[in-house]
């Protein structure tokens, strides 16, 4: 047997032991294989830069004009000049990283510059391998502006639950009493926040969302709510606060209106109105409509869910809210501006 390599691997390079029946030019096809399968360029050039001979070279390496940096731009042609440059002066290899602006948008590659030496040590031409590496740059770049929107996110989340915590703390009566509602809320934005990321954060369908936070506290899921309709999507957004006020709703009727009775339902209409809309684009109309029990000792302070009703999510959504309530019915009217939703 005998070795591809010679010398005495002071570089680490490894020796390939071949066998008797195998050849060099057998290796040398199997690595030109390797270099195409592996999207590898590999140019090797004497001391004055002169090509000598270069494999599975592609666009923007490849060029008619043997000696040139195929169809690099100016600039990156210099750059990667200079480092062949000074690998011939000093013998030390070197490596870069090139970004490339073609039609297609930009491409990146890795550049390897090695000297290669003759046995007296001297270097006599140098190896410049590329490799691309568009996807992984891409990729890498998707996953950093991925990682800030979450970082975005979850800090409008935590802002959403500590004001949460801090009125459902002003408006509780007892510990029991906050942890009580605290814990439902959560529970409520944890419902809305899964429809948010399964759908990779674009936000949420509106009969999806609302029909998650009425069905589990109607005595029957299936006539609970009775949705009309448009269906648009919701930004995450508007979808975490949307889906607090129908928790609030739909707790509250649990307790005084059509869901506290057994056969009882509430009516949610969603509508495209020109009313408070900007741009000539429409807004959502959003109408929560039940009956409620008549109850004279019915509490009329105002409490947290009124205030977050009110006050809280249209204000989160730049929009507007009416909350109307007789001795047997109420309605609820919300109105959001079109930049927090998309319609097909």
């Amino acid at each position: 047997m005998r070795s591809i390599g010679g010398g005495d691997n002071e570089q680490g390079d490894e020796v390939i032991a071949l066998h008797p029946a195998e050849s060099g030019m057998q290796l040398g096809r199997a690595l030109l294989h390797a270099l195409h399968n592996a999207g590898i360029s590999v140019l090797y050039q004497d001391r004055e830069l002169k090509t000598v001979w270069a494999r599975n070279m592609r666009a923007p390496w490849a060029s008619d004009t043997a000696d040139s940096n195929g169809i690099l731009p100016p600039a990156q042609a210099d750059q990667i000049d200079t480092v062949k440059g000074n690998v011939v002066a000093s013998g030390n290899p070197e490596r870069l990283e090139l970004s490339i602006p073609t039609g297609d948008g930009m491409r990146w590659f890795e550049v390897w510059v090695d000297a290669d030496r003759s046995d007296g040590g001297d270097v006599q031409g140098v190896v410049t391998t590329m490799v691309e590496t568009t996807e992984q740059k891409r990729r890498e770049q998707t996953l950093k502006t991925l990682l800030r929107e979450v970082s975005h996110r979850s800090k409008n989340l935590l802002a959403i639950i500590q004001s949460i915590a801090t009125q459902t703390g002003r408006y509780s009566e007892s510990p029991d009493d906050f942890v009580k509602r605290f814990r439902g809320r959560l529970q409520s934005l944890a419902s809305s926040q899964d429809l948010v990321t399964s759908s990779n954060w674009r936000g949420a369908a509106l009969r999806e969302l609302i029909r998650g936070q009425v069905v589990r506290y109607g005595a029957d899921p299936a006539q609970s709510l009775r949705f009309h309709g448009v269906n648009p999507y919701l930004n995450p957004n508007a979808a975490l606060h949307i889906g607090l006020a129908m928790h609030e709703l739909a707790v509250n009727s649990s307790s005084y209106g059509a869901l506290a009775q057994p056969d009882g339902f509430v009516e949610v209409t969603a509508d495209l109105s020109s009313v408070a809309a900007a741009a000539d684009k429409p807004a959502l109309s959003l109408t929560w409509v039940e009956t409620i029990v008549a109850n004279d000792n019915r509490r009329t302070e105002k409490r947290f869910g009124s205030v977050a009703l009110e006050r809280v999510v249209p204000a989160s959504l730049n929009g507007k809210a009416t909350l109307e309530i007789t001795r047997d019915r109420l309605e609820y009217r919300l109105v959001v501006p079109h930049g927090n939703f998309e319609t097909e």
